[in-house]
């Protein structure tokens, strides 16, 4: 009788640990279904299937929105989570017309992906998920880059997992909501001309994340500088031509946000990026202040973009007016000289 009490004990011991082991499973997997992450300056919200906006932040400054997408610590303001939470990805084969995609209000959360993978901690997130009926692997994995602490990096890479050759589509799309104008912003896109992997770009934010669906706009097309002020945003539609079986594809895609114009261009020019997005409040399209948020890719066959020009401030009107007044002197004195030669 003793012995079957132990055994009966045990048992019941075996069964609620075994109980407790499934229930830590599943509050560990309630944990890593989305992250919010930062650096100290950017802070993205990241679900699990690799797209942005998740809720659980503090406050934002303009709208007070709790959801984070892409948010400027400095100034506290949001750029893709006020209003509609429309910003995705997705992947095609052109091929077979199978796809696979994310995007919470433009097309109801996810679309023929499953997760195989969903890791996080203060400052990176990596997801990887099975796309388009098992046809590829998708892996985005964030983190902060060294040469600049305005942007993150979303290194994505696609695998071909299955037993034919397939077309590779990718689309990325985004609505600008940049605080504190959310809904009226001025937007620029810029290197889509003469990027080999780029098929289209427009401003329409609130599109499907579906590579498959077509092109679409709301006004603007392919390469422009301030549009605006409109509710809208930044679409593109990527061709990566043909993947053979068990070959991969990798380029890198960059969220952050600068003080103005002229640092955010810094900042994509550090990490050469190739094509790219600008979003500022309405307002602020000269000057890029408070904040100019950045959506941009590197490894489309793109060209990198310079270093952008300083731009005259008053501040530095007295340094440029003495390297002018120094320069003039040069040459006079120069011309001087010639002069003495020549009578010489």
């Amino acid at each position: 009788m003793a012995i079957s009490k132990a055994l009966r004990k045990l048992s019941l011991v075996a069964g609620l640990t075994s109980v407790l082991s499934v229930s830590g499973l599943a509050v560990q997997t309630a944990a890593q279904a989305l992250a919010i992450i930062s650096n100290g300056t950017i802070q993205l919200g990241v679900n699990r299937e690799g797209h942005l906006n998740v809720g659980g932040g503090a406050p934002s400054s303009g709208t007070g929105t709790t959801t984070v997408g892409v948010r400027f610590v400095p100034t506290g303001a949001e750029a893709t989570a006020p209003g509609c939470l429309c910003e995705g990805w997705g992947v095609a084969d052109a091929i077979s017309g199978v796809s696979g995609f994310a995007n919470i209000s433009s097309d109801g959360g996810a679309r023929n992906l499953i997760v195989d993978l969903f890791t996080s901690d203060a400052e990176s997130a990596t997801s990887v998920v099975f796309a388009a009926d098992r046809t590829f692997k998708v892996t985005h994995e964030y983190t902060p880059v060294a040469e600049t602490p305005f942007l993150y990096r979303a290194k994505v890479t696609i695998e071909n997992i299955s037993a034919a050759d397939t077309d590779v589509r990718y689309r990325r799309v985004m609505d600008w909501d940049v605080e504190p104008t959310a809904f009226s912003e001025f937007v620029t896109i810029q290197g889509t001309v003469g990027a080999a992997n780029v098929l289209f770009a427009s401003n329409n934010g609130f599109a499907s994340a579906n590579p498959l669906a077509g092109p679409s706009d709301i006004g603007f097309t392919g390469d422009f500088v301030d549009a605006g002020p409109l509710d809208h945003g930044a679409l593109f539609d990527f061709g990566f031509g043909m993947l053979t079986a068990g070959a991969s594809k990798s380029f890198d895609i960059f969220y952050g946000a600068a003080p103005n114009e002229f640092s955010a261009l810094g900042a994509l020019a550090a990490v050469s990026a190739e094509v790219y997005s600008l979003g500022q409040p309405d307002g602020g399209q000269a000057s890029g202040e408070p904040n100019t948020f950045m959506f941009a890719f590197r490894g489309v066959g793109g060209t990198p973009i310079p270093e952008p020009n300083p731009i005259p401030t008053p501040a530095l009107l007295p340094g440029l007016i003495g390297m002018g007044v120094a320069a003039l002197r040069k040459r006079k004195s120069e011309a001087a000289d010639a002069a003495d030669n020549a009578e010489a």
